[in-house]
């Protein structure tokens, strides 16, 4: 009995879509901690933000269930049987319901923008991501996640509200691209989709390269020496990725791009969430 039941709880975990909701949490964490929160609030709004990852992955893998089997997705467990719809439709619930009241333990205003980016987030899952929009909810929602966890005093500047919705934008891009053939299959078009592999991942360079750009140079005063080299070694980075991705299943371009995109989390957490 309590192997099965620990067998149940890991397909539980991994129908949350764990490695993302522990990536954003921890951008999350370092952000609130360095803003003007107090240690509870900065609490509150860490959980909050983790909950509501849950709440999405969780929501995602309940809508994709049925596309997947047809691909036979022996990596998603709702799909491979492993766990009953039943039991992940109650843990959606319940993470949605932790993140809602969690949030309004924020200023009107944050508690308000990290709804909305809930509301975004879920709206992908519910439909949006086989429409040519499904990069939106993710720039809507990760733009807003400054203005949540600086609880509002100072609102983040536009240029870091900017950066982090561009980014998000290319977590969508990077996101989608491996499952490219599959959702094709499965009739889901969204945006990289439509634009098919090369594209997309050209599309993905540019916003991790924007985002690089609007954290070096959007802060006041002359950016330093260590954060202006990032933008060279962003620029030599995608490059070299793009030339050596010549092979078939090559993922060299994919590489190159997720690396950038760490530089650009490291840059965002260095620049912290209250930079003027």
């Amino acid at each position: 009995m309590a192997v099965k039941q620990l067998s149940t709880s890991w397909a539980l975990v991994r129908a949350s879509h764990p490695l993302p909701a522990v990536a954003v949490s921890a951008v999350a964490t370092g952000l609130a901690l360095g803003s003007d929160r107090g240690p509870a609030s900065a609490a509150c709004a860490i959980a909050a933000v983790l909950a509501g990852q849950l709440s999405v992955g969780w929501l995602n893998d309940l809508v994709d269930a049925p596309r997947d089997a047809r691909v036979g997705r022996t990596d998603k467990p709702l799909a491979a049987g492993e766990i009953r719809p039943a039991a992940v439709r109650a843990a959606f619930i319940a993470s949605a319901l932790a993140a809602v009241v969690l949030s309004l333990f924020s200023a009107p205003l944050a508690a308000a923008a990290h709804l909305a980016a809930l509301a975004c987030a879920w709206a992908y899952d519910l439909g949006v991501k086989a429409t040519a929009f499904s990069v939106v909810p993710f720039a809507i929602a990760f733009g807003l996640l400054p203005a949540f966890l600086s609880n509002g005093d100072p609102f983040p500047p536009p240029w870091l509200i900017a950066a982090a919705a561009t980014l998000g934008s290319a977590a969508h891009f990077v996101n989608v691209l491996p499952d490219l053939a599959d959702d094709a299959a499965t009739g889901v078009r969204g945006l990289p989709h439509r634009l098919g592999p090369l594209p997309s991942r050209l599309a993905t360079a540019a916003l991790v390269l924007t985002t690089s750009l609007l954290l070096v140079l959007g802060p006041d005063g002359p950016p330093s020496p260590l954060a202006l080299g990032t933008v060279p070694l962003a620029v030599t980075i995608l490059v070299t990725g793009f030339m050596l991705d010549n092979r078939p299943r090559s993922r060299a371009a994919f590489r190159a791009v997720m690396l950038v995109a760490l530089i650009d989390v490291a840059l965002l957490l260095h620049t912290g969430i209250s930079a003027a």
